[in-house]
């Protein structure tokens, strides 16, 4: 089998590593060996940042409008190549075929937002905001920007990314996930037939060195960062040391509160989808089944029938509805955490780690397997309710009342996400409006909110001022410039020594 050597893209062109350092590559539903990510040094980031540099004075001067032309170009390639791309991400993530469909549309949800370019990039003007004085504002790109980005979405989350930074005229260098690299490279290819300038859009390869060098690099004026909140909390205070706008999205643990009113039905395949969907390797996973009142009786049976028959098969399968862990170390530290629960004290009642990949067949006799784990009776003491686990285990939480539910989420210090299941417009209201999560959905489980409305939590999820794409994503990449103008017949004669006021 041939080990692909996975490498940078730097202004325009592939570029060999040359630190010497590398990494494996692993398709994840068979554990073997099929490409070999060179690792950056220091020396590969500024190469980098030093094309970006230099291409972004005549690209940050190019028009809007002809900015948005490549965008509407590259929305053209990815439309036609959006399977090729969701077929990298099966083959280095593991997760299944739709669902890397899926996630491909959804970023190019954002490219079609970052076509809207020209009018998004309009300021506000004021005629005779004094006498003889008008006033108007701009907003101009920051120059060279990055993006460090998760394994979980190869495709998405940079899209978030890398689409509204270029269409407002900046920059930019991604620094993408070792564990699936290939499909950023397949974006800059595309990217490049689209017509986009050499070194307006760079790729390097790499793991803590390559993301220190961007966060210290002076001529790196913003950083934005979706992963874990530690490393999140890091990349906030490494970069705002150094003088950089930081966009730093971390972790979360997502509740789905299941009222008594609700369509069980709906709230079994809900918790299924949202639990269980790309083995709960999401920031929008949800972890945490808040149970009110009597529901759980009714729910869990359902429930516990439904994780046991999950489709745990490999991604190429278009029945699959769960693939497999994304890397051997992801399946022992979620192989950790169920252990834990038990000694914990919650109530197991379906065991992921018992899944059988020779019994199941169909491509899952080796690799990182495991299929859905279901615990009861989780308190929010438990070390499997605070953290964030990021793998297919599902834990019930039983409250007594809406108010219970709402000050269990309140209090953790995760704020990403969360849904309510319910029939009663009024506590769909009440909820909406208490809870204290950036991203709410009713009857949703899942609130990803589209291109334009912008994607952030609240409390230890978001570090930073902003949530990423959208309105705040516009914001974020570009800077106001406000402007006072009058011309010599209106001014009067003779030094003024008052501050201004409108006359």
């Amino acid at each position: 089998m041939t080990i692909a050597s996975i490498d940078h893209h730097i202004h325009g062109r592939a570029v060999a590593n040359a630190s010497g350092r590398s990494q494996d590559v692993t398709n994840p539903a068979s554990g073997k060996v099929t490409g070999k990510v060179g690792l950056a040094d220091k020396a590969a980031v500024d190469a980098a940042v030093a094309a970006a540099q230099s291409a972004f004075p005549a690209w940050a001067d190019t028009p809007p409008i002809r900015r948005a032309r490549v965008m509407f170009k590259f929305l053209q390639l990815l439309n036609e190549h959006k399977d090729e791309l969701a077929h990298l991400i099966t083959a280095e993530h593991g997760k299944v075929f739709t669902d890397a469909q899926g996630e491909v549309s959804r970023g190019i949800d954002i490219v079609e937002f970052a076509c809207g370019i020209p009018q998004l990039l309009k300021g506000d003007f004021t005629d005779q905001v004094s006498t003889g004085i008008d006033n108007w504002t701009l907003r101009q790109p920051l120059g060279v920007v990055a993006g460090i980005t998760p394994f979980n979405f190869p495709v998405m989350v940079p899209m978030w990314m890398f689409p509204v930074a270029i269409a407002a005229g900046n920059t930019f260098v991604l620094k993408p996930s070792p564990t699936d690299p290939s499909a950023s490279l397949k974006m800059a290819e595309l990217l490049k037939q689209a017509g986009l300038p050499d070194g307006v859009f760079n790729v390097v390869q790499g793991d803590k060195v390559a993301v220190d060098a961007l966060l210290e690099h002076p001529d790196v004026k913003a950083v934005s960062f979706v992963g874990s909140t530690p490393i999140a909390n890091y990349i906030y205070e490494t970069g705002a040391r150094h003088g950089k706008r930081v966009q730093a999205l971390g972790g979360a643990k997502n509740h789905m509160v299941v009222m008594p009113d609700a369509d069980i039905d709906q709230a079994v395949d809900a918790l299924i989808g949202a639990g269980y969907g790309s083995a709960g390797e999401r920031c929008m996973a949800i972890s945490v089944a808040v149970l009110v009142g009597d529901v759980a009786d009714r729910l869990l049976p359902k429930l516990i029938e439904r994780t046991k028959t999950l489709k745990v098969l490999d991604g190429e399968n278009l029945e699959a509805e769960m693939g497999p862990i994304v890397t051997r170390a992801a399946h022992e530290r979620i192989t950790g955490y169920i252990d834990l629960g038990e000694k914990e004290g919650a109530k197991l009642l379906v065991d992921g780690r018992k899944f059988d990949g020779a019994k199941a067949g169909k491509g899952c006799d080796d690799g990182y397997w495991m299929g859905g784990t279901l615990f009861d009776h989780v308190t929010p003491e438990m070390r499997i309710y605070k953290e964030e686990i990021f793998g297919p285990v599902l834990g019930c939480v039983r409250v007594a009342d809406l108010k219970e539910a709402v000050d269990l989420i309140n209090a953790h210090e995760f704020g990403n996400g969360v849904s309510c299941f319910t029939r009663d417009g009024n506590v769909a209201r009440e909820f909406g409006r208490r809870i204290q999560v950036g991203m709410v959905g009713i009857n949703v489980p899942i609130p990803v909110p589209m291109a334009w409305h912008g994607f952030g939590g609240w409390k230890r999820s978001l570090f930073g001022d902003m949530h990423a794409y959208g309105e705040e994503g516009v914001r974020f990449y570009t800077k106001q410039k406000s402007i006072m103008q009058r011309w010599p017949e209106s001014i009067d004669k003779g030094a003024e020594f008052v501050m201004p006021t409108a006359k």
